[in-house]
């Protein structure tokens, strides 16, 4: 078994701080410091292909840039390296969505990868016209994603469902290779729609046997559809050469929390209807220096201030291995990892662990064993960061 790794672009701005915002909060933090620029996440993207990161997340939202845009944009500047990309079902029709990922397949040479997001804030929903409650929304995209696997199989699709309605819907040219489903979510509800649909599942980092949970309980579910999905998990990393290293830049991060913005961003994501979000917050407890450590090398700081994944593997090259690797003896197949800034902590990443995980064998070179998968060096040709 090969392990499979992806990086993360920041679409809401970078910063040698932490960059919160998501589920209800607005950003927080210093992304003006590097804004979200096609140069800039280009150069991201180029170095987590150079590293041998498989595929690059990127986030949706009222509190970052467009998704689908961004990476149409950045995907011209790298070869190989795929796009995660996150969309919300409600926010545009099925067969368009099926059109647009077979679009982008053909024009990228089929590097698209697709995160549902279903949207736990039904404030967020409603700013863009979408009214429903949070479980029908979970039902519609079960209906969304029946659609769309029907039209990338050459189907014509009908459909008189709850919420969704098509009829006589086809594609006129098909995606090649079909994009894979990534699809998270912690409540009963997201459980059903992931054992039918989902591809991969993912969870946040939260401590192991709470995965181990997560996945039987997933795992039970789809076999009851016949099928049999991967899992994968959401990450933060802070790895350095020595653990000492390493809890220096947690601590750094956490000094540079302001305490108004912690108690604000916290009262926010309490109001949360993301049962996932619900267990980040319960993690850290809402505040405080002590106790972030939940787990030997998994912190719980980020959640103070970032909606969403809110922990982070933090140790020497060697114990962020080692915990990846319990993570692994888990069941998780894929991490989805990312670090302030963006563009630093892949290197750090990309250069001291993974060669680590190799030397395993829990890990190889997606392009080649130690050779760069582009012919130019990672920043050429992309614009200077501004």
């Amino acid at each position: 078994m090969s392990l499979t790794f992806h990086w993360f672009l920041p679409t809401n701005g970078d910063s040698r701080h932490v960059v919160g915002g998501g589920h209800g909060t607005p950003a927080t933090g210093s992304g003006r410091d590097r804004p979200p620029t096609v140069a800039y996440l280009s150069q991201i993207a180029r170095a987590a292909e150079h590293l041998g990161f498989t595929g690059a997340l990127t986030p949706t939202g009222a509190w970052c840039e467009d998704a689908w845009l961004t990476t149409a944009m950045v995907s011209q500047h790298t070869e190989r390296l795929k796009f995660l990309v996150a969309f919300r079902p409600g926010f545009v029709s099925p067969t368009l969505a099926a059109q647009m990922a077979a679009t982008f397949q053909r024009q990228t040479g089929g590097r698209l990868l697709l995160n549902v997001v279903t949207g736990g804030e039904s404030q967020e929903q409603q700013a863009y016209g979408d009214f429903l409650d949070k479980d029908a929304r979970y039902r519609r995209t079960g209906e969304f994603l029946q659609i769309v696997r029907g039209l990338w199989e050459g189907r014509t699709v009908g459909l008189r469902g709850e919420h969704l309605r098509v009829a006589d819907a086809r594609l006129a040219r098909l995606p090649d290779p079909v994009p894979e489903v990534y699809f998270g979510g912690s409540s009963a509800i997201a459980g059903e729609v992931a054992a039918r649909h989902a591809d991969v599942y993912l969870t946040w980092g939260e401590p192991p046997a709470q995965v181990a949970e997560k996945i039987a309980r997933i795992r039970k579910l789809a076999a009851h559809e016949g099928r049999t999905p991967r899992f994968g998990i959401r990450l933060h990393v802070i790895t350095r050469d020595t653990a000492e290293q390493a809890w220096a830049e947690a601590n750094r991060l956490l000094d540079g929390f302001d305490p108004e913005t912690v108690r604000s961003v916290q009262a926010g994501l309490a109001r949360s209807e993301s049962e996932g979000q619900r267990r980040m917050l319960a993690l850290h407890g809402g505040g405080g220096r002590d106790g972030l450590e939940i787990h030997p090398n998994l912190w719980a700081g980020i959640g103070l201030v970032r909606g969403g994944a809110g922990t982070a593997l933090v140790g020497s090259h060697q114990e962020v291995a080692e915990r990846i690797r319990e993570y692994a003896a888990l069941g998780i197949e894929e991490f989805i990892l990312s670090g302030y800034p963006h563009l630093e902590e892949a290197y750090w990443f990309g250069e001291g662990v993974l060669p680590r995980l190799r030397a395993q064998g829990l890990w190889r070179h997606p392009y080649g064993q130690g050779a760069a998968p582009v012919a130019q060096a990672p920043f050429a040709g992309v614009g200077s960061v501004r």
